[in-house]
Order: structure tokens, then sequence, then C-alpha cells
């Protein structure tokens, strides 16, 4: 059994679905195979051509991302993107968490598909799949230039993120948000310092989430709460003080997902359990099989956001009652506008 690595949340490196070499670890007597106990985070340059990633998946409420990075360090142990990394031929482990790919000529990309005589303006989501405000960001600054291109271009953003970082782009925000074209979700996984210490280790605190989520209410930008994941007998006995104290803080919305485990984050996640939480390993993994169809993980559309059967109804009908005692049950961020679309260097337009 591998032991916890402080500040990662992956305790292994196993190799992914795509890797033709499988490693093992033998004590042959001579040398020592234990995994490195202070990995450290290499950012890497992505040159990707294509900067929007579109989808057609129609439970996620958009069809356009843009993913500053690949990899993320904030270590979410329970994180559906980790199977991206095998693609890199790169773990969804460690690798996941210290090797993290950059985006590189972003603006000149994002030019480049604004001016196309076919594009149409519709909301990008800013972090759909890894965290726009992970900790290189402080460094690289490339959330921010999107930000800046799209307020040039007075594009819609939506933004998702746990990153307290996100405090340093206020004003752009602020600009964004008067003019009706910027939202942002804010992810709450739990209260617990000590379990949010394991279970997404580099992540901010849980109350400085919430002093974020209180500044962006009080500033006037459109803020909701996405409690993601919960998990069966880990965290979803704090749901309706989740929802609560987010509430208090000004969220307009509140949202959640169910633990998603899909490839190597089932084993990831078991790891993490019987390292973490010993006692309660096997039942817990039972229940989420019984949310599942029997299985670790469903991905039809819909039910793999929320589950099924009767654990899965009960989370359902708390969640509601919860929202409902607080005046949010069916509230959402308001529509952001993509009538204002124009592009900076167009001298005419710029006349109107």
């Amino acid at each position: 059994m591998d032991t916890p690595i402080k500040g990662r949340g992956a305790a292994s490196n196993p190799a992914g679905r795509f890797d033709a070499l499988r490693r093992e670890r033998v004590d042959d007597g001579w040398e020592s195979f234990e995994p490195d106990p202070n990995p450290k985070t290499v950012l890497l340059p992505d040159a990707t051509r294509t900067i929007i990633t579109r989808n057609r998946s129609p439970d996620v409420g958009f069809d356009r991302s843009i993913n500053p990075y690949k990899g993320c360090e904030h270590g979410c142990v329970y994180c559906f993107a980790r199977p991206t990394h095998a693609y890199l031929d790169l773990s969804p482990g460690i690798d996941f968490e210290t090797r993290i790919f950059y985006k590189t000529g972003v603006v000149e990309r994002m030019r480049q598909e604004f001016g196309r005589p076919s594009y149409r303006c519709a909301v990008l989501a800013l972090g759909s799949n890894t965290d726009p405000y992970q900790p290189a960001e402080k460094k690289l600054k490339i959330t921010r230039s999107i930000l800046e291109t799209m307020l040039a271009y007075r594009h819609p953003v939506s933004i998702v993120t746990k990153g307290t970082l996100l405090e340093r782009d206020l004003d752009l925000l602020l600009e964004l948000a008067k003019l009706e074209l910027v939202s942002v979700m804010i992810s709450v996984t739990t209260l617990d310092s000590g379990l949010k210490a394991t279970l997404e280790p580099r992540a901010a605190a849980p109350q400085r989430r919430l002093a974020l989520l209180r500044l962006l209410a009080d500033s006037g930008i459109p803020v909701g709460v996405l409690i993601a994941p919960v998990i069966p007998l880990v965290n979803d006995s704090e749901l309706e003080a989740i929802i609560e104290q987010c509430a208090a803080a000004g969220a307009r919305s509140i949202g959640y997902v169910l633990l998603r485990l899909p490839w190597e984050v089932k084993d990831l996640f078991r790891e993490w359990l019987e390292l973490h939480l010993p006692d309660r390993a096997a039942h817990v993994m039972s229940v989420i099989r019984s949310m599942r169809g029997g299985k670790d993980y469903d991905a039809q559309w819909w039910s793999r956001q929320v589950g099924e059967g009767p654990f899965a109804d009960l989370i359902r009908q708390r969640f509601e009652l919860a929202l409902r005692k607080r005046g949010l049950l069916g509230s959402k961020l308001p529509t952001l506008r993509t009538d204002l679309f124009r592009d900076p260097d167009d001298r005419q337009a710029a006349l109107f």
C-alpha cells in the first residue's frame, strides 16, 4: 500500500490506459523504488493549435470552452479530468498534479477564432476541465489575458473555479459584469479543513472560498456555487451546511454534481479511501455502485451528474429542501449577453 504524499492528492503514479509499458515496484534488496516524497511541479508549454474546445454534451450547459491548463496542481483526487493526461503518455496520478501544460499564443489564437466570418458568439466556459486559477496562473497570467481579450471583444464568459487568485482579476470582472458578460461559479466541496487537506490538498481553504464568494456578490458580479463532488459517506452529510453558508455569503444559484469515477480515477479514489478512510472504504464504494447501476461509474447523459437509486434520490431531495428553505430552488445565474460582440479593431464598429 502506498503512503500519502504531502501536498498531493494521489498517492501513486499508475500508467495511463494507453501506455504500452507497465511498471511494478519490486523490492529486490538492492535499490528503493519508493515514490519521490516531494515531487516538484514542472510547467510545460502546450502549443495545441485549437484554443476553443467544442462539445455536444447535452448535460453540461455550454458547447464551447477554453482550458488554459492541462493537469492541475490543486491535486483533487476525485478530478474527472485526470484521465486526460493518459493522452499525453503521462500518468493520471502524480503526473497530473506535477506536470502542468500551459497554452501558448492564447490571445493570438482567440483573435483568429473570433475573426472568422463563420464565428458565432456564444458563452465560453473557462475552467470546465481544469482550474483556470491554479497556482501556475499567478506567474503565467494566461487566464487574465483571456479575460482581457473577452472584454476587448465584448464576449460573454462563464468561470468555474476553486482558486481565490480570481480576486486579482476583480477589475476585469467588474467591467465584464457591467456589460452582463460574466458569471462565476465557485466550487465548494467541504467546510471541513481537515478533509479538504487530503481531498484537494493545494486548493484554497473552505473559508477563503466563502470569503471570495462574499466579495464577488458584494461587488455585483453574478456568482453561484457548485457543490462538487458530493461523495456518499464522505461529505454528503455537509450538504445542508454548505448550502446555508453559501446562501448567506451571497450565492444566487447553487448546484451539485455526484462523484464521477471514469477510467483511472476509480483506482486513485479507492487508494485514497484506503489511506484516509480505511474503516469505511468498502462501504463508500458499495454506496457509489448502488447509485451507478452496480458499477463504479456510469457515463450516461444526465444520470452521470446525479446518479440513480434510493441514495441518489435522497441526496436530491435533501438538496432541493435545503434550497427551498433558502429561497434558491430553481434559481439560476442571469443569461449573459451575446449581442455586444464586436471586433475591437473594427474602426467603423467603434463609432456606434
